[in-house]
């Protein structure tokens, strides 16, 4: 023992690959897999002797948590990563329209217009949009997992919280959403970015797809969790008692299992990214690039006639059906969920369907034009504005009739979403992503889904004035308030006509940056 020298190499290339990649390089696994380390070498007179031949244990034992740190490292892949945050993408949008699902419920419980009940989510997103920025600009310079954990753990709380508002206080349960929106910002201008630095091309195009499903998932989810949780427990108060739940699931996971790559790092750009710049000369940089602005625009075309449908058209279909004498008004708590539940369920098939026909047509289109992807947009929207019209026209005769317009419209809409994304990962250098995904966000909101539900409502209610206790009236109303979204759309095709005419040169300018 006298002559043994037990000398420990550190190595400081497994740090860097774990930095980059969020995993460990398949190698040494009889060591690496059990937690001990295969470095340390016995050295004696004679030469190097193997650690598995040491007579003496003491003389290098594992350390503890060694084996919960290996196999923590294993679950630390990409693709475990993309899936948790698709997860917690999920939960952000299913909190979003939880409160739409029973949004019947809460105007009979407050006592308020449609104005008022479209208020609830129309400062959601002006809050959610005004935060954006902020995290934006914190996602490009700091640890972007912690920031993530934290705002999921947030809403959680707040949502959590709002539950146990009473009637007196509708303005406190409008702030609570504002409130829900700040935490939620942080998620959705901050997770694509990650996923953007670990994943390249074709890949990438998929995971980014996979992570855009969550948003008709979560929203139909939303309409899903709010009916059933409120049937289940006889109280609407209960729809919001169970997403905090899993966000604080998603939060820890995220804490755990998802890694930091380093920006550009999928693109091989770790070493060739020059220092990164100003917020100003970012900002600069983002308005000159004309894909960009575009496809921002159009997003906001998109965001304007989900935000809208999302909180009124469940309560068109239940006017429609009032109008046929299906059913009877509501007039007392708790109110029929049924339509929510259909369109919930209609919301999370269209979405699996749109995001999957759009990844798979955008593969296919590329072989044809490198424009594919800005075209595939444009001709989606067009389409689904055509169908959109028709629920209005059908709505009053035949409820089904509506239905089938409603999953042919909102399949060609939801087309878009991931492309939509992609187009930006092309078009915007790796340290300036978070930044544009937060400004394409804001965009989208201020022009979109933060003024429709509210405008729509503020039109319903304008309209209602002359025949205040007509049933038809507070039907074709609605409709009425509704026919505005379909223009919208129509203007987003534009606009993704616009971004194909720019995007090659924005594409190969990125590139060259």
């Amino acid at each position: 023992p006298g002559f043994l020298q037990v000398r420990r190499r550190r190595r400081a290339f497994f740090p860097r690959w774990e930095e980059l990649h969020g995993h460990a390089p398949a190698r040494s696994t009889a060591a690496g897999e059990k937690g001990c380390s295969s470095s340390d070498e016995v050295h004696t007179l004679s030469g190097t002797m193997s650690p598995g031949l040491k007579s003496n244990p003491d003389l290098r034992s594992c350390r503890t948590g060694h084996k919960f740190r290996a196999a923590l490292l294993r679950c630390r892949s990409p693709t475990a990563a993309a899936g948790i945050l698709s997860f917690g993408n999920v939960l952000n949008y299913m909190d979003r329209y939880t409160v739409a699902g029973v949004l019947l419920d809460i105007q009979k419980h407050f006592s308020v217009t449609d104005s008022q009940a479209g208020l609830l989510q129309t400062v959601f997103i002006c809050s959610f949009m005004v935060a954006a920025p902020i995290f934006g600009y914190l996602g490009d310079r700091f640890n972007r997992k912690i920031i993530l954990s934290c705002g999921i753990f947030f809403w959680s709380a707040v949502t959590l919280s709002s539950s146990f508002i009473t009637k007196e206080y509708y303005w406190l349960f409008v702030l609570s959403r504002g409130l829900v929106g700040i935490g939620e910002s942080s998620y959705s201008s901050i997770s694509p970015t990650i996923i953007g630095d670990l994943f390249t091309n074709n890949s990438r195009t998929m995971m980014l797809s996979f992570f855009y499903l969550a948003i008709p998932l979560g929203s139909g989810l939303g309409y899903i969790l709010g009916s059933s949780a409120k049937e289940a427990a006889g109280d609407w108060h209960w729809a919001l008692r169970v997403s905090p739940v899993l966000g604080m699931t998603a939060g820890t996971l995220i804490l755990f299992f998802v890694p930091e790559p380093k920006r550009g790092s999928a693109d091989q750009l770790g070493g060739r990214l020059k220092t990164r710049t100003p917020w100003t000369c970012d900002m600069k940089a983002l308005a000159k690039n004309r894909s960009y602005v575009f496809s921002s625009l159009a997003s906001a075309a998109v965001s304007f006639a989900t935000g809208a449908f999302g909180v009124w058209i469940p309560q068109y279909l239940f006017r429609a059906q009032v109008v046929q004498k299906a059913v009877v008004p509501c007039t007392q708590e708790p109110c029929s969920s049924k339509d929510s539940l259909i369109f919930g369920a209609i919301t999370c098939v269209t979405g699996l369907l749109g995001v999957l026909i759009g990844a798979a047509t955008t593969r296919l289109c590329r072989q044809k034009t490198e424009r594919a992807d800005p075209l595939v947009c444009a001709v989606s929207m067009l389409g689904s504005a055509i169908f959109i019209c028709l629920i209005f026209v059908v709505a009053k005769k035949s409820i089904v009739g509506a239905y089938v317009c409603i999953f042919i419209g909102e399949t060609l809409l939801f087309l878009n979403w991931a492309i939509t994304a992609d187009i930006l990962m092309y078009v915007v250098i790796p340290t300036r992503r978070a930044t544009a995904v937060a400004f394409q966000g804001f965009t989208s909101h201020i022009l979109g889904d933060a003024g429709s539900p509210y405008l729509i409502g503020l039109i319903s209610d304008a309209l209602q004035q002359s025949y205040t206790d007509s049933v038809l009236w507070q039907f074709l109303s609605l409709g009425y308030a509704l026919m505005l979204c379909p223009f919208v759309i129509v203007l987003g095709g534009m606009f993704f006509l616009a971004t194909a005419l720019f995007f090659l040169d924005d594409r190969d300018k990125a590139e060259k940056q």
